[in-house]
């Protein structure tokens, strides 16, 4: 075989090609380029092996980076000869200062003063907040500036201006204590209904929780908190209605959303709580229970944190019966909490409503005023094809415990018809009494519907509407709160409620209604 011998031609041209490539290639490994350092007003050029990082370059130079430092290009950036190196000094610190917080001015409207005379209810004081602000100073200059920490030092009292607005109701003496949220502020009524005072004038109660105790001599509120929503939601307080310049008092709880309630028999209040959270609804429910003295002290658990069943994020409510007995009311069931043991007893499954919405629907509970009954609204079946959880049909529902027997008492009332029961009516040896509840205008749309008052006795017979008339809008969801006792005069117990804005007082007997206030700012009643 012949062996074949490169052409000389070829060979000229491999030689050319290979000494133009090694002229021409980059410093390698080894080699040494120059870049320039531009830091702390000066630039310095320095000498560093080709394949060298930024970091290294700096390193080289004797340049140490802070923790926040930054350069352009970045360190882990590998140089070539001629690169110009950046390095930023970054520097952070915190500043506090004390900041002086006006105080609001708030008009409140009482029809019991004359047409535009003004008095003064309560002096403004400006708040004090101490605030810390964190600042990055690049090369010694301030880019940014921005508070990581607020300290309320003192809270700032609003201004309370009462204006008159002169009224035509007529005053109705009422048994008891009235009490009703206006403006963010607490007021009560006693012996008549031209009797007012404010008893607590802070201007940030909220209207989740505002509740009398069983005498009247106290009302637990929340009040918004001043801290981010996505921290604390609010606060739970009490105050003595019977103190000429009542003083609230903070009760520790914080985050009450669903319930908190007067346990009967006791000077003490329970109360359930939920975690606070960036995305809607606000929070995730805990579904625990606490309970706490008005006297003072800490808050002790009932209940420990659970899942809540269906939908159990939105969260639980419970309702306490006469005797003490406590139900609570999730979206998929009913049943009692054992209070000594701390456990729940299921009673009654529910079909929890599917909202398609961050909301979640819970069936309103109460108690009969013989501690016997318990009255529900229950979610009730559509046709096909309407599934279960999506059926738009709501009935109004009792359970006996003494007995064992579940009834529909009446049907098609709406998902919000908050039964709501009366005192003890004398009617021989029977515990009688009435059932206020709501009912929806439009059955099948009772999420968004306007309700009217009505009442039945508490086996559902001679149901009859009340308020407000057939030719006039309808309430807002809310639960009927009766009087404490029948008022002299008048033929039946009287049922309070919230009517655009305005406290009503309806007879239970006869329907007839008598409008107490017309500034239209009450959001929450109660009357004990």
């Amino acid at each position: 075989m012949s062996r074949l011998t490169p052409r000389p031609g070829l060979l000229l041209f491999l030689f050319a090609f290979a000494w133009l490539t090694v002229s021409c290639r980059s410093p390698q490994f080894g080699d040494e380029i120059a870049v320039t350092i531009a830091v702390d007003g000066t630039t310095r050029e320095v000498n560093v092996t080709a394949g060298s990082t930024v970091t290294q370059a700096l390193q080289s130079a004797g340049i140490a980076p802070g923790k926040l430092d930054r350069t352009e290009p970045p360190f882990y950036t590998l140089l070539s000869d001629g690169d110009k190196i950046t390095l930023t000094r970054v520097e952070e610190k915190f500043d506090t200062e004390q900041v002086v917080v006006p105080f609001e001015r708030q008009i409140v409207r009482n029809e019991t003063l004359p047409e535009g005379e003004t008095r003064l209810v309560q002096a403004g004081v400006n708040g004090l907040e101490e605030i810390t602000y964190r600042i990055i100073l690049e090369d010694n200059v301030e880019v940014s500036k921005s508070s990581v920490k607020t300290v309320v030092l003192n809270e700032a009292l609003p201004e309370i201006v009462m204006v008159g607005a002169q009224s035509s109701f007529t005053p109705l003496n009422v048994p008891g204590v009235i009490a009703y949220l206006a403006g963010g502020n607490a007021w009560i009524m006693e012996g008549s209904t031209a009797n007012r005072r404010v008893i607590v004038s802070t201007g940030d109660l909220d209207g989740r929780i505002f509740s009398l105790s069983p005498n009247g001599e106290y009302l637990i509120f929340t009040r918004k908190s001043k801290k981010p929503a996505s921290e604390e939601i609010n606060t739970l307080w009490s105050v003595r209605t019977k103190n000429l310049d009542p003083k609230p008092v903070n009760l520790q709880g914080k985050n009450v959303v669903h319930f908190a309630s007067w346990i009967p028999g006791t000077n003490s209040v329970a109360y359930s709580t939920v975690e606070p959270r960036s995305t809607s609804p606000g929070w995730q429910a805990n579904n625990d229970l606490y309970r706490v003295s008005i006297t003072g002290g800490t808050p002790r658990k009932l209940l420990e944190a659970n899942s809540g069943g269906v939908y159990g994020w939105w969260g639980m409510s419970f309702s306490y019966s006469p005797t003490g007995q406590l139900a609570y009311a999730r979206p998929d069931e009913i049943g009692l909490v054992d209070q000594d043991g701390g456990y729940l007893k299921p009673l009654l499954e529910i079909t929890p409503l599917n909202t398609h919405s961050d909301w979640a629907w819970i069936p309103p509970v109460t108690w009969g005023t013989d501690g016997e009954t318990i009255y529900y609204v229950s979610h009730a079946p559509a046709p096909a094809p309407i599934t279960s959880e999506e059926s738009p049909y709501f009935d109004l529902s009792a359970t006996s415990l003494s007995s064992e027997a579940t009834v529909s008492v009446i049907d098609s009332t709406g998902m919000f018809s908050y039964p709501s029961t009366s005192a003890i009516q004398s009617n021989g040896k029977e515990k009688a009494y009435w059932v206020a509840y709501l009912q929806s205008i439009f059955v099948e749309q009772s999420e968004s519907s306007r309700y009217r008052l009505m009442v039945m006795d508490r086996d559902g017979s001679n149901s009859k509407a009340l308020f407000p008339p057939a030719d006039a809008n309808g309430i807002e969801p809310q639960t009927p709160v009766w009087a404490p006792e029948q008022i002299e005069g008048q033929a039946g117990d009287f049922i309070a409620v919230i009517y655009q804005g305005n406290l009503w007082l309806v007879d239970s007997e006869n329907g007839d209604a008598y409008q107490v206030t017309g500034d239209g700012l009450i959001i929450a009643i109660d009357w004990k």
